[in-house]
């Protein structure tokens, strides 16, 4: 068993919980953060009871100002030793700019831009104290185009597939590795919260599973890689963002995603 632990964000369901899982199969102890403290709870027992390992949860909602500080805080209080930082509470809402609320899309901002930076900077020291370290942060295919009607959802992923390049670039000569995962419509329930229950059954027959995203995304980390797209059509969707004339991409994404 490794006498090291792994922070991971948004972990009571979806990729976040399925990393914790396999994280916990690896024989990390766990420190998991996300809203639903029954759920985390429950977590955490059942990995403790499986994999024999420690498992501590930290109920918060990192959308708020000053919570990634705080979660921060207890983790080192509560380990010297943490080697693996996992960036995936994320959130995104559907709708055009001017009509959705200003404050969704600023708790949107929150959660997955600035939660992301205070977390990496503030725990990056610890990270470096040990021989190897791991950051993966989860990002999303939309990160490589323009979304209209999920403008600045798309925006907010961007920035983190940017932020994760430029932040292994300048670890490179360091003990800690960082890599961006960027999965497509995987079965988390993300599509219900943006709002975006009128595309479900489309996104079923595209839907990867939690599992396998994470074992992916996880995969990619060990073997520190900067970006890990899972699934064929997925790396086919990302290449095509990048590499046709940007006005079709966004057309044909306003068509789909438009009310």
């Amino acid at each position: 068993m490794k006498e090291t632990y792994a922070l991971v964000t948004g972990a009571s369901k979806g990729i976040g919980r399925e990393v914790a899982i396999q994280l916990a199969a690896k024989g990390y102890h766990l420190l998991l953060a996300a809203r639903s403290a029954p759920e985390l709870k429950a977590l955490c027992e059942e990995l403790s009871d499986a994999y024999q390992v420690e498992a501590r949860y930290f109920a918060c909602d990192l959308s708020l100002p000053g919570a990634a500080a705080e979660l921060a805080a207890r983790c080192k209080a509560k380990t010297s030793t943490l080697s693996v930082l996992v960036n995936n509470a994320g959130f995104g809402v559907w709708g055009g700019f001017s009509e959705l609320k200003l404050s969704d899309q600023m708790a949107m901002l929150q959660l997955n831009i600035n939660a992301v930076v205070e977390l990496s900077h503030l725990l990056l020291p610890l990270l470096k104290e040990q021989r190897q370290s791991y950051i993966l942060n989860v990002c999303s295919t939309a990160a490589y185009q323009a979304m209209p009607a999920m403008t600045v959802y798309a925006a907010t992923k961007a920035f983190v597939l940017s932020f994760s390049r430029g932040l292994r670039y300048e670890l490179r000569n360091s003990n800690v590795s960082v890599t961006c995962l960027s999965p497509g419509p995987t079965e988390t329930g993300f599509a219900s919260r943006a709002g975006l229950d009128m595309l479900e059954d489309l996104a079923k027959k595209f839907n990867m599973q939690p599992g396998e995203v994470a074992r992916a995304g996880l995969k990619a980390m060990f073997n520190k890689k900067a970006e890990a797209i899972p699934g064929f059509l997925n790396k086919v969707s990302a290449f095509g963002a990048t590499h046709l004339p940007k006005t079709w991409i966004e057309k044909i994404t306003a068509n789909i995603y438009k009310r």
